[in-house]
């Protein structure tokens, strides 16, 4: 899927400084000044390693690990492997995750990791030594009381096993909680396989109740990876009707409705939905452009920008993805009566499981799924309603209202600390 050229760093900056024009207004608990203390990662490291590959040859490896902010607890959030993911991007997505553990409320702050390889074009053997060489290389930085690496893009239960099982030879103790989204047999949650899409599942369920969506909306979904696919699933079983689906290689368009089982398993089979016979073929920009009740980008940041925007028929437009809409875009969609749901509430299904999951490897215990799922819905719902209050009493956009619920909790807890000045 091929990206708009915007560097996603900036374009969250802006979406900062655009929130001070509501400084002031009642709900809103922080000043212009405290915002500068968002302005920048607390914490960044970039190392660069050599690792000698299967077939002989040594490569040298780039790899980052941004430390947002910690204010309200241990900093947490995912590792990809991508071809093209640099350090704006990390930034980016740490500042993200920092604002996604505040509104829906768990004790961490944000971090977020990349390394720069193309996993696709590589041996399981490979990926194991470039896992481990990695935490060796920023082992000193994370633990399970300073910084909680998770699976992102490209990455496993089996990627983390290899980073715990490393970090635990370093320093010669069992540490499960110091990575989450592990397999089930190493401390991993029962439940996290699918907590992204089963959270952002429950809080388009209070979309489309609060919008009067109908009994049976329409539904498509920009990436069919473990995110897409799984809250096809969730939802089709609700009665939702999906009618688009693709990934990298491309998509398939039937308004009539398309059999989600069946998708799954020509994906499985051949590696693209879009070998499926059902409907006619659709690309990804194609998709975005449907005429539908809710869309939802699920695959890679920048797809819905300035440029086509204005042309995004649908209802509501779920975040399942990290940064899909560009802050230019949010003005469009706003301005035509798109609703956009944020990513930093859409997809913290999978945050929240992995708190439980560390909740769990602290305490010794171990949930059924009944009780992670159980748990999961009230946090998915309630802050939703939190945010669609902000969104009624400020006359705002539900990303607006998210960004200003997570830094009211942020800022507090900085001011505690005695982090920010408190006179002008």
């Amino acid at each position: 899927m091929k990206m708009a050229k915007i560097n996603p760093f900036e374009d969250t900056m802006d979406r900062l400084r655009s929130l001070t024009a509501h400084c002031g207004k009642e709900g809103v608990e922080f000043r212009p000044s405290d915002l500068e203390i968002l302005s920048k990662p607390r914490r960044v490291l970039e190392v660069n390693f050599p690792v000698k590959f299967r077939d002989g040859t040594v490569r040298l490896i780039n790899g980052y690990r941004v430390q947002y902010n910690d204010a309200r607890g241990p900093t947490k959030g995912g590792l990809r492997f991508h071809p093209h993911v640099d350090l704006d991007e990390v930034k980016a997505l740490a500042l993200w995750m920092t604002l996604k553990t505040a509104v829906v409320d768990i004790p961490y702050g944000g971090a977020k990791g990349g390394v720069t390889i193309n996993p696709k074009e590589m041996c399981a053997e490979d990926i194991e030594k470039v896992s481990r060489e990695f935490i060796r290389q920023i082992h000193h930085f994370i633990g399970p009381q300073k910084d909680i690496p998770a699976p992102d893009v490209y990455t496993t239960a089996q990627v983390m096993a290899w980073m715990l099982d490393e970090y635990e030879k370093i320093i010669g103790a069992k540490a499960p909680a110091m990575i989450t989204g592990k397999p089930i047999e190493l401390g991993g949650s029962l439940g996290r396989d699918v907590a992204t899409s089963l959270g952002g599942a429950h809080v388009m369920r209070e979309v489309a109740d609060e919008y009067d969506l109908g009994v049976s909306p329409m539904v498509a979904i920009q990436g069919f990876g473990n995110a897409g696919m799984n809250f096809a699933k969730i939802v089709s079983k609700w009665g939702y009707k999906i009618v688009a689906v693709s990934d990298s290689k491309g998509g398939v368009h039937d308004p009539d409705g398309l059999d989600v089982d069946s998708l799954i398993a020509v994906k499985k089979e051949t590696g693209s939905v879009a070998n499926s016979k059902a409907g006619r073929a659709v690309t990804n920009s194609e998709l975005l452009l449907l005429d539908v009740d809710i869309l939802v980008p699920a695959a890679l940041e920048n797809q819905i920008t300035a440029d086509n925007a204005a042309q995004v028929k649908a209802k509501v437009v779920l975040e399942l993805a990290n940064g899909p809409v560009t802050h230019e875009a949010d003005g469009i969609l706003h301005k035509n009566d798109v609703v956009v749901v944020p990513d930093i509430l859409s997809n913290a299904g999978g945050v929240t499981v992995s708190y439980f999951e560390w909740v769990q490897n602290l305490k010794g215990e171990k949930w059924t799924e009944e009780e992670v799922f159980a748990k999961l819905k009230p946090k998915m719902v309630n802050a939703f309603r939190e945010i669609h209050a902000l969104v009624k009493a400020l006359d705002v956009d539900h990303r607006t209202a998210a960004y200003i619920l997570a830094i009211n909790r942020i800022i507090e807890a900085e001011k505690k600390q005695g982090n920010i000045n408190l006179k002008e």
